[in-house]
C-alpha cells in the first residue's frame, strides 16, 4: 500500500477492491422522499423535548428562541443546498467542510455532526420510553434496547425499503400533529402563554418569566423544532438526481416544520398553560389531558398518544440512517477505522449501522434525555458554524465553481445562519455546563486520534478526496 503526503495529512493508496466492498445503493431515493427524510429526521421534537425550554425562558423566552432559530435553519436550509450541489456525497457537512478547509476542516466538522446523530436517538429513545410508559405501562432499558434491534435491522434490510417506510411512518405523524392543532384550536386563551410564575432575573414579566437570559437558555430547546433537517444531503450517494433532489428535499422540508412550529409552539401552551407543560416528557398528551382542555384522557389523546409513537420513532429511525451514512463516508475515506465503512450484499453500511447503535443504546440507560438534547445540540452547532463557513469560504475563494443551485442572498444568507449558529454554541453553556464540557471532552479525545492516527492514513480517490485542497 503506497502512501502520498499533501497539506499535513497522508494519503494510502488502495486497490479498486476496496471501493468495492464499500457501495451504497444508488437510486433509492428521489426528491418527494427526502422531504419526508427531512421532516422524519425532525419531527419527533414537535411531540417531546422543545417544551423544555418553556421551563428555562417562559413562553417568550422560547417564542424569540425559536423566532431565531427558525431564522437560522431556514438560512442554513438555502446555503446547504447550494453546498449538496457543489459536493454530493455521503458525508454530507463533512464533504462541504473537507471541500472549504481540507482534510482538518472535514474531520472537525464530521466529529460535530457524529456526536449529535449518535447522541440524538439516545435522547429520542428515553422519549419513547415516556410514550411507551402512559400507554402499556413499559419503560427503561427494554424499551430502548428493542426500538435499537428493531429499527437497526429495518435498516440493515436496505435502504430503499428504510427510506419508504421512515416516509410512512412520518406522514402518519403529521396526521396525529394536525389533529392536536384543530382539537386545540377552541381552547387557546392567550393568558394560558404566560401563567409561569416571574421570577426577580433581569428583565423578568410575564413574557419573559427567566429574564433576558432565559431567552439564551431556551435556545437549545428552540432548536429541537429543527434539529438534524442538515442530514438530507447525507443521503446524496443514494439520490436518484443529487443537484436536482437535494434542494427541493431541504426546502421543502423546512417548510414543512416551520408551520408546525408556530402551530405547536402557540397552540400547546395556548391551550393547556406554558406551567403545565414544562417538565413534560409527553407534553401534547399533556396538554390534551390537562384540566384546561378535557381534564383527562379521550379517544383524541390517546389516538394522538399512539401515533404520537410514530413521530419519536420517524425521527429515531431517520437519524439512525443520517449517522451511519456519516460514519460510512467518513471510515471510507480513513477519517475514522476504515472497518466501519464495509457494507453488506445489500449494499447496506452495516457497521456504520451496528457500532454508533451500541453506543446510543448504553447513552439511553442515563434516561437524561433532556441533557441528552443539550449534548446533541452541542455538536450540532458547532457543525453549523463550519458549514456555514463553507458556504462563505467556497463563494470567496472559488466564484466560478459549478452551482447548479446558488443561495438566494448569497452570504449574505449565509453569514445571517453563522451569526445564529454562534450565538447557539454559547447558548448551551448556560443550561448546564458540565454537559457541554463533558461533550468537548468527546470532541477533544476524536480530535487526538485524527491529529496522531487517522490523518496519517487518508484513503487517496475516495469520494470526496479526489480534488486536494
Amino acid at each position: 500500500m503506497e502512501s502520498v503526503g499533501h497539506s499535513g495529512v497522508e494519503y494510502d493508496k488502495v486497490g479498486q477492491d476496496y471501493f468495492e466492498k464499500r457501495q451504497l445503493k444508488r437510486g433509492a431515493a428521489g426528491w418527494l422522499l427526502l422531504v419526508g427524510l427531512g421532516v422524519a429526521y425532525v419531527i419527533s421534537g414537535d411531540y417531546a423535548g422543545w417544551n423544555f425550554g418553556l421551563a428555562q425562558g417562559g413562553w417568550g423566552g422560547l417564542f424569540i428562541a425559536s423566532i431565531l432559530m427558525a431564522t437560522m435553519y431556514t438560512c442554513m436550509c438555502f446555503a446547504l443546498a447550494e453546498l449538496a450541489t457543489i459536493a454530493p456525497t455521503a458525508g454530507g457537512g463533512y464533504g462541504f467542510a473537507r471541500r472549504a478547509f481540507g482534510p482538518w476542516g472535514g474531520f472537525l466538522c464530521g466529529i460535530a455532526i457524529l456526536i449529535e446523530y449518535a447522541i440524538a436517538p439516545a435522547a429520542i429513545a428515553v422519549f419513547i420510553g415516556a410514550y411507551c410508559n402512559s400507554l402499556f405501562g413499559i419503560d427503561g432499558w427494554i424499551v430502548y434496547l428493542a426500538f435499537y434491534v428493531v429499527f437497526l435491522g429495518i435498516h440493515l434490510y436496505g435502504a430503499g425499503e428504510a427510506l419508504r417506510l421512515i416516509f410512512a411512518i412520518t406522514a402518519l405523524a403529521v396526521v396525529a400533529l394536525i389533529v392536536f392543532v384543530v382539537t386545540m384550536i377552541p381552547y387557546f386563551d392567550t393568558n394560558n402563554l404566560f401563567d409561569i410564575a416571574v421570577t426577580d432575573a433581569a428583565g423578568a414579566s410575564p413574557f419573559l418569566p427567566f429574564g433576558y437570559l432565559g431567552i439564551w437558555a431556551a435556545i437549545p430547546y428552540a432548536i429541537w423544532f429543527f434539529l438534524a433537517i442538515e442530514g438530507v444531503p447525507l443521503a446524496a450517494e443514494e439520490t436518484n438526481d443529487p443537484k436536482r433532489d437535494l434542494p427541493r428535499g431541504l426546502i421543502g422540508g423546512i417548510l414543512v416544520l416551520l408551520a408546525f412550529c408556530a402551530l405547536i409552539l402557540t397552540l400547546g401552551p395556548g391551550g393547556a398553560g406554558a406551567d403545565a407543560l414544562k417538565d413534560s416528557g409527553n407534553p401534547l398528551v399533556a396538554a390534551l389531558e390537562s384540566p384546561k382542555v378535557f381534564g383527562g384522557p379521550t379517544w383524541v389523546s390517546r389516538f394522538v398518544n399512539f401515533v404520537g409513537l410514530a413521530g419519536l420513532i420517524a425521527s429515531f429511525f431517520s437519524i439512525i440512517y443520517g449517522y451511519s451514512r456519516l460514519v460510512f463516508a467518513m471510515s471510507r475515506a480513513g477519517y475514522l477505522p476504515r472497518a466501519l465503512s464495509l457494507t453488506s450484499g445489500r449494499k447496506t453500511p452495516y457497521v456504520a449501522l451496528i457500532v454508533p447503535g451500541i453506543i446510543g443504546f448504553l447513552l439511553s440507560l442515563s434516561g437524561q434525555g433532556d441533557l441528552l438534547i443539550l449534548i446533541a445540540v452541542f455538536g450540532a452547532t458547532v457543525s453549523y458554524v463550519m458549514m456555514m463557513a463553507s458556504h462563505i469560504a467556497l463563494r470567496i475563494r472559488e466564484p466560478n465553481l459549478d452551482r447548479p443551485y446558488r443561495t438566494p442572498g448569497g452570504i449574505l444568507t449565509s453569514g445571517i445562519a453563522l451569526i445564529l449558529a454562534c450565538v447557539a454554541v454559547v447558548a448551551g453553556f448556560l443550561v448546564d455546563p458540565r454537559v457541554i464540557i463533558g461533550a468537548a471532552v468527546v470532541y477533544a479525545i476524536f480530535i487526538a486520534y485524527f491529529a496522531l492516527y487517522s490523518r496519517h492514513h487518508l484513503v487517496a480517490a475516495a469520494p470526496g478526496e479526489e480534488e486536494p485542497f
